[in-house]
C-alpha cells in the first residue's frame, strides 16, 4: 500500500505563486503515473496535471504555461509548482498516484486547499 501526502498549500493573492508537494509517506512508488486533481466548492474533481514514469507529462488547457509538474523518484515525490495564480485555481488540490500506465489511479492523497483572493 501506498499513502500520499500534500503539503504546501495556503492563501495567496492573485498572480502569486506556490509550490505544491506530494510526499509518499508509507510504501515506495517508483513507477507508473503520478498526477494532480483539484475540486472547487460545488464542482467536480479535475483533472490539472501528470507525470508519466517516461516523463511525459500532461496538462489541462487552464494551467497549461502557467503550472509545471516534476518529479522525484529517488525521494518518491512529486511537485507541482503554480504561477501566476488566478481566483478561479482556488480548490482543494489532490495528488494521486497508478502503478500502471494508464486507467484509473489507485492512490490518493487527503487534499491540500490552495486559496488564490483576487
Amino acid at each position: 500500500q501506498v499513502r500520499l501526502v500534500e503539503s504546501g498549500g495556503g492563501l495567496v493573492q492573485a498572480g502569486g505563486s506556490l509550490r505544491l508537494t506530494c510526499a509518499v509517506s508509507e510504501g515506495t512508488f517508483n513507477s507508473g503515473r503520478m498526477a494532480w486533481y483539484r475540486q472547487a466548492p460545488g464542482k467536480e474533481r479535475e483533472f490539472v496535471a501528470r507525470h508519466n514514469w517516461t516523463g511525459w507529462t500532461y496538462y489541462a488547457d487552464s494551467v497549461k504555461g502557467r503550472f509545471t509538474i516534476s518529479r522525484d523518484i529517488a525521494n518518491n515525490a512529486v511537485y507541482l509548482q503554480m504561477n501566476s495564480l488566478k481566483p478561479e485555481d482556488t480548490a482543494v488540490y489532490y495528488c494521486a498516484a497508478s502503478h500502471s500506465v494508464s486507467g484509473a489511479y489507485d492512490y490518493w492523497g487527503q487534499g491540500t486547499q490552495v486559496t488564490v483572493s483576487s
